[in-house]
């Protein structure tokens, strides 16, 4: 009876463990992270510098320095949908980036990118559905770890690089666009960052989970 016990115990502490160890590899509501394009290894980046044509909104670009802060994106729900502070985001929801620094928000529309005269893509204020990006990725939920694609709601182009670099007063960072098609430039993943999470969320049982940071 003692040696069951103790196994029905053991048991116990060690699914804990293992529901703790993937509730860390979530990428959930409220983090703010920095978005690494794997075709070209940048940040997706945003600064107070304004675009000389197209919409005149903030600029958004693509930077290799990994340390900078205004590469800080959170991320949250939808204008008209809560989104709990800790909880993960699913695959194949509705999200926004708020730029930390300047706070905007990363957006798009029908206007012609500077460089490649593909789809702008900007940091705008106000907040409206161009501000809402689609997140594709396999699996129930956006992992750490995982390749995803965001593709924009209301115009359906997908947020990439179009590898061509700016000059003054943003010389060497790349141009950020939205494209019809999908190739390797629309592949993100997460890098740095501040990860909020819970050690109480079991994706199975959709427990909801509490509100703890790293």
């Amino acid at each position: 009876m003692i040696t069951t016990l103790i196994k029905l115990v053991l048991f116990i502490l060690i699914s804990f463990h293992i529901v703790a160890g993937r509730a860390g590899q979530y990428v959930t509501c409220g983090s703010a992270i920095k978005l690494q394009n794997l075709a070209y290894k940048i940040r997706l980046h945003s600064h107070d510098v304004k675009y000389g044509s197209g919409s005149g909104q903030q600029s958004v670009t693509g930077t290799d320095t990994t340390d900078d802060v205004n590469s800080h994106w959170a991320i949250l729900g939808p204008l008209n949908k809560t989104c709990k502070r800790g909880e993960p985001i699913e695959c194949g929801s509705t999200i926004r980036f708020h730029h930390l620094t300047t706070r905007k928000f990363l957006h798009s529309h029908l206007f012609s990118s500077p460089l490649s005269g593909s789809q702008e893509v900007s940091a705008f204020g106000v907040g409206d559905t161009g501000d809402y990006w689609k997140v594709v990725c396999d699996g129930d939920f956006w992992e750490r770890d995982d390749n995803v694609v965001f593709r924009h709601v209301d115009t359906n182009v997908y947020l990439a690089t179009s590898g061509h670099a700016y000059g003054r007063p943003i010389n060497g960072q790349l141009e950020i666009v939205g494209l019809t098609r999908l190739d390797s430039s629309c592949q993100w993943k997460t890098a740095e960052g501040l990860y909020i999470h819970t050690s109480t969320f079991n994706p199975k049982q959709n427990i909801k989970p509490e509100h703890n940071e790293l």
